[in-house]
């Protein structure tokens, strides 16, 4: 299952919500990202 974060109030989001509307329900902010599970390190060569 996906999650997404609020840029403006940092609460957590569930998939199932972001499907019917693309607003924050906790402040209504339009900005949201994608939380990340894993980092991926890149090494210069």
């Amino acid at each position: 299952m996906k999650s997404y974060k609020c840029l403006h109030c940092e609460n957590m989001i569930k998939d199932e919500y972001i499907r019917k509307k693309i607003r924050c329900p906790y402040c209504g902010a339009k900005i949201l990202y994608k939380t990340r599970t894993a980092t991926t390190e890149v090494k210069a060569v």
